[in-house]
């Protein structure tokens, strides 16, 4: 058989191991293994299987990963969460869904020092659910908005989205994360404006609270200097050069230390729970990577992905026809299989396929992003609305799968103006040295 052809049976052999229920980490990596035996026998194959989870392991820039999870970790358990909404909610909250709206601003902000969607949403959840049901907000917008609000985690940098992105597609970290800065503002003011025109048409969906004064606004703004310091500092180190994105990461694990210590919350409880939480996120992350290595050595020993590259091009049919074929593709795999493996499968295949059309790489990892913010509220396996429904209590799934429907016009609305207008993503990496 020709490598291409091998790599067509690979591929249907994963697919159908994935049918199975083997964990897809391992899947790809028995895959990839035999596929690369075939193509280039049987020392070569193992060599790679030996290789790659070592070489993962201590890789300096993989290192990136477990930084920035404890960072999330770290600044979860810090108590800004609490201080974000306020802040937000004391500058929209007298808007028609004003507490909703607050909602997606914490979540943004909240996103701007923690990589994790499903973190984002169970943390917002817990500060803004209970406060939404004592003001009679309909179940489906409050349970909506948090859950899509959420998703803004992978999306405003650090992303944990963009690192995977870069480290399979070998991108720069740095400019993927500023590159997510702009589109995750986009994201942010799309949601708003839902929860405004559902609630202007219908306020009894989400009562407006009591207006505040301009010093009460600047005094709550005062109170978020956490969350404003650690993103500065973070961002504005790597946007300038100053910081790599690994010595950015451990410098932000180091500062939401500091905020634990600072907001009198360093106990031993919390310590051994964050260097948990790190070590399984961790550990599941890198057991996806590994596998995700050894199938995109496969499909390289393959070359599949550069012969269907060069197929597609010799169509001669429009590059965005073939965009919306991908966006249709990961729109149904979102229904299907949780985010990372989602990401970790496609990339080495699709990728290849949209640079050799022209496509900006740093532009469709933002595009690639946002599909899959959405495939995180997507049914039936939208993991942000399993965490916010397993936390509204009396809340049937059905009413929060209902509430994200806006959200989802949101992120596709979104999703045409970055690709009418790709310049949002690629402004401020364009000022990076």
């Amino acid at each position: 058989m020709s490598p291409q052809t091998i790599g067509l049976v690979g591929m249907g052999v994963l697919f159908l191991l994935m049918a199975l229920r083997m964990p897809i980490g391992i899947a790809m990596a028995v895959v990839g293994y035999a596929g690369a035996t075939c193509i280039v026998g049987f020392d070569a194959g193992t060599a790679i299987l030996g290789i790659s989870p070592f070489a993962t392991a201590k890789s300096y820039t993989f290192s990136v990963i477990p930084l920035f999870v404890l960072m999330g970790v770290f600044a979860g358990f810090s108590g800004i969460t609490k201080n974000a909404y306020r802040t937000v909610h004391s500058w929209v909250g007298h808007l028609p869904g004003g507490l909703a709206m607050a909602t997606v601003g914490a979540c943004a902000c909240f996103g701007a020092v923690c990589g994790s969607s499903i973190a984002t949403a169970a943390t917002i959840g817990k500060v803004t659910l209970d406060e939404m049901k004592r003001f009679n907000y309909d179940d489906a917008l409050a349970t909506g908005c948090i859950a899509a609000g959420g998703t803004l985690g992978i999306m405003i940098p650090p992303s944990m989205s963009f690192i995977l992105y870069a480290m399979v597609t070998e991108q720069s970290v740095g400019k993927l994360f500023i590159a997510g800065i702009l589109p995750g503002i986009l994201l942010s003011g799309l949601f708003m404006l839902a929860i405004y025109i559902l609630c202007k048409r219908n306020p009894l969906l989400g009562p407006a609270s009591p207006r505040t004064t301009w010093k009460e606004k600047l005094i709550a703004l005062k109170k978020s200097w956490a969350v404003i310091t650690l993103f500065l500092i973070v961002m504005g180190g790597i946007w300038i050069g100053y910081f790599t994105p690994t010595e950015a990461a451990a410098v932000g694990a180091f500062l939401a230390f500091v905020l634990v210590a600072v907001n009198r919350q360093l106990k031993r409880d919390i310590l051994i729970a964050s260097f948990k939480d790190t070590a399984k996120t961790t550990g599941m992350i890198f057991v996806l990577v590994i596998g995700a290595l050894i199938f995109n050595y496969f499909m390289a020993l393959s070359k599949l992905p550069i012969a269907m590259a060069d197929f597609i091009k010799g169509i001669g049919v429009s590059p965005y026809l073939i965009l919306l074929v991908v966006v249709i593709i990961y729109l149904i795999l979102g229904c299907l299989m949780d985010t990372l493996s989602m990401l970790l499968l496609t990339l080495p295949i699709i990728c290849p396929i949209m640079f050799a059309l022209g496509f900006d790489p740093i532009w469709f990892g933002v595009i690639v992003t946002l599909l899959t913010e959405a495939a995180l509220i997507t049914p039936p396996i939208g993991m942000n609305v399993f965490v916010i429904a397993g936390m509204a209590k009396g809340v049937p799934m059905y009413t929060v799968f209902r509430g994200i429907v806006p959200f989802l016009i949101m992120m596709i609305v979104g999703l045409f103006i970055l690709t009418l207008f790709p310049r949002i993503s690629l402004f401020l990496p364009g000022f990076m040295p």
